[in-house]
């Protein structure tokens, strides 16, 4: 029987306090670098350094935190250094200052990846621990779209009702955040539990055997697969000796490697679309408010449209549902330009808005079957590797998407871009159209 103490839940509402500040801060920092005079190639460059900026910290913080077996200061250190880095970011006047900023932030959010999963499970049972992935991701999801609808109120009323100009309201949003991420520092520092005694080699020889069992997290916890803290128990199980043992045997092969490589592609095509999305709705003449608004339709559509998929999924084979999700975003993304470049408002407003909703429920249908399809098309000798390749990749392909994106978009122009990102997306449909059923899916 576990007897670790279980912690008292109520220090979360801290962490998400500092979610919500990371989430209004993932939109605001490319549209603050955008009126610092940023274009489409360094609001991608945000993009991509935030990308991989998140994995080198929470590599290192993990091993100060395997070696000083300590949690509390690191989740401390991580909420104040938020706070003080969001602080700093009103003092800027240069988009590179702002990039470095950016990746200074997701640097030091990295730094609470390793000590989140330890806690969040001390005390249970690892049967119970998908449903406490679970709670520890909604807790984190409702703070980003808080974060997301914050700002997005905000931008629409500083200038018409206190008559703030744009640029100090985001710099007064940008103290706001800090001051929420401080409030989450306070939070976590009363109501934090005692330390847990699970210990990451435990944890992680515990997570692999939970995985092998298909116990990988519920809908909440396929909701956000790529944060650094998921990244970072991924990169964990791929260095284990059981991984690399694995991976040299070449056991990965066949339809779990086309489909690795597959999912690679699609999320470096999501990120091409993506990285210069927000410079391209600042020139098409989107006010900051109006782009918030966007990205609180399209995150509000994937909440909702979770649990439907998931019963869906029960019914409808996975191949099928993702494969559709595919197409519907290599058709979504060009009409974006479209819609957003050159349908004249009052329509093109309201038709960007649709287009995004329907990219939120296409993101909930790929979230919600593709670990299903990764564990499904894995032999449960390498289940966890597979699951810890899939996190790995997708979020190297993120972070190359938003370079090449930038790239594109700055040299060819946005339709381009997001033709480009059509264009990877539906080479992974046909690489993944190709698969036959996965292994263990019963279908």
């Amino acid at each position: 029987m576990n007897t670790t103490k279980r912690p008292d839940d109520t220090w979360l509402y801290g962490w998400a306090l500092g979610y919500a500040a990371v989430g209004a801060a993932s939109l605001l920092v490319p549209l603050y670098a955008i009126d610092l005079g940023a274009g489409a190639f360094l609001v991608s460059l945000v993009a991509a350094t935030a990308a991989f900026a998140g994995v080198p910290g929470a590599i290192l913080w993990g091993r100060l935190v395997a070696k000083t077996h300590r949690r509390r200061p690191f989740i401390l250190v991580a909420l104040g250094l938020t706070g003080g880095v969001l602080l700093c970011t009103t003092f800027l006047s240069s988009p590179w200052t702002v990039l470095v900023a950016n990746a200074m932030l997701w640097f030091v959010v990295a730094a609470a990846a390793p000590v989140l999963n330890l806690v969040v499970v001390a005390g249970y049972d690892p049967t119970e621990w998908p449903v406490r992935f679970g709670r520890l991701n909604e807790y984190q999801g409702y703070g980003w779209l808080a974060g997301l609808v914050a700002g997005g109120a905000w931008s629409a009323v500083a200038g018409a009702v206190f008559g703030v100009a744009p640029l100090p309201a985001k710099r007064l949003f940008f103290v706001a955040s800090a001051v929420l991420a401080l409030l989450g520092f306070l939070v976590v520092y009363v109501r934090y539990p005692e330390r847990p005694s699970l210990s990451e080699r435990r944890y992680v020889r515990l997570l692999r055997h939970v995985r092998q069992n298909g116990l990988v997290g519920g809908r909440s916890t396929r909701a956000v697969p790529f944060g650094p803290t998921r990244v970072y128990w991924a990169v964990r199980s791929l260095q284990s000796r059981d991984g690399l043992r694995s991976r040299l045997r070449g056991r990965f092969s066949g339809s779990l490697s086309r489909y690795l490589a597959a999912a690679t592609l699609f999320f470096a095509g999501f990120a091409v679309f993506f990285a210069p999305l927000p410079a391209f709705l600042t020139d098409a003449g989107y006010g900051t408010g109006e782009v918030f608004a966007l990205f609180v339709v399209s995150a509000a559509a994937s909440a909702v449209s979770y649990a439907r998929v998931g019963t869906l999924a029960t019914h409808v084979d996975s191949l099928r549902l993702q494969t559709g999700a595919l197409v519907s975003r290599a058709v979504l993304f060009p009409l974006v330009a479209v819609a957003g470049g050159v349908v004249a408002p009052p329509v093109g407003p309201v038709a960007v808005g649709v287009l995004f909703a329907a990219i939120g429920v296409s993101w909930a249908v790929i979230a919600v079957t593709a670990t299903g399809l990764v564990t499904d098309f894995a032999p449960e000798p390498v289940r966890s590797e597979a699951l810890g390749a899939y996190t790995a990749l997708g979020s190297l392909g993120g972070g190359l998407g938003s370079a090449v994106g930038g790239v594109v978009a700055a040299a060819l122009g946005y339709a381009a871009a997001f033709l480009l990102a059509a264009g990877c997306v539906l080479v992974a449909v046909l690489v993944v159209a190709r698969e036959d059923r996965p292994v263990g899916s019963g279908l």
